[in-house]
């Protein structure tokens, strides 16, 4: 994988699920996003620190945990950390989607996503994650690494995204269940 090629994204993972709940149910639960502790395999909850929470615009700080095993012999962040991320979609019922934002505020090619579709007896859920150009913190992972580190990150990274996503689309509809 070449990061610096333009047009082709880094990351495009998708997970699916059913979820035997009404589509405006589940986009409760996927867009508030102080709960996802409940769900997600990294983010340890959060608050909204700007704009009316899960409104396009919102900026909301997620807490964070990485072990220190993931990707063990790349430069990634272990431990606690925050993020901020801005709410660029909320069509409840349908989508919610936000960026993850620069140190500086300003959002990145790097969206996750709940789509919600209607299906028999409940809710198609599909998690997105896009990454279109290197983030911040990728930038500063790849710093100093050769292509071939590059490329041995980029698919064991994607990897463990693509395993979190499933792992946090599993709990997600054990909570939207026991609701």
């Amino acid at each position: 994988m070449n990061p610096e090629n333009t047009g082709v994204p880094l990351f495009e993972i998708c997970v699916e699920s059913h979820i035997p709940r009404a589509p405006e149910f589940v986009y409760s639960v996927v867009s508030d996003l102080p709960r996802c502790h409940q769900w997600s395999e990294e983010c340890t909850g959060g608050e909204w620190i700007h704009g009316a929470p899960g409104a396009v615009g919102s900026v909301f700080r997620g807490h964070n945990f990485r072990r220190a095993d993931v990707v063990a012999w790349a430069p990634v962040v272990r431990g606690e950390w925050t993020t901020s991320a801005e709410v660029v979609a909320a069509e409840p019922g349908h989508r919610f989607s936000w960026a993850m934002r620069t140190d500086a505020g300003r959002a990145q090619d790097s969206v996750w996503s709940f789509t919600l579709r209607p299906a028999e007896d409940g809710t198609a859920l599909t998690h997105h994650f896009r990454m279109g150009a290197p983030t911040e913190g990728i930038q500063a992972i790849m710093a100093g690494m050769s292509d071939d580190e590059k490329t041995k990150f980029f698919k064991e990274w994607g990897a463990k995204v693509k395993t979190d996503m499933a792992a946090t689309v599993g709990r997600l509809k054990k909570v939207i269940e026991a609701a």
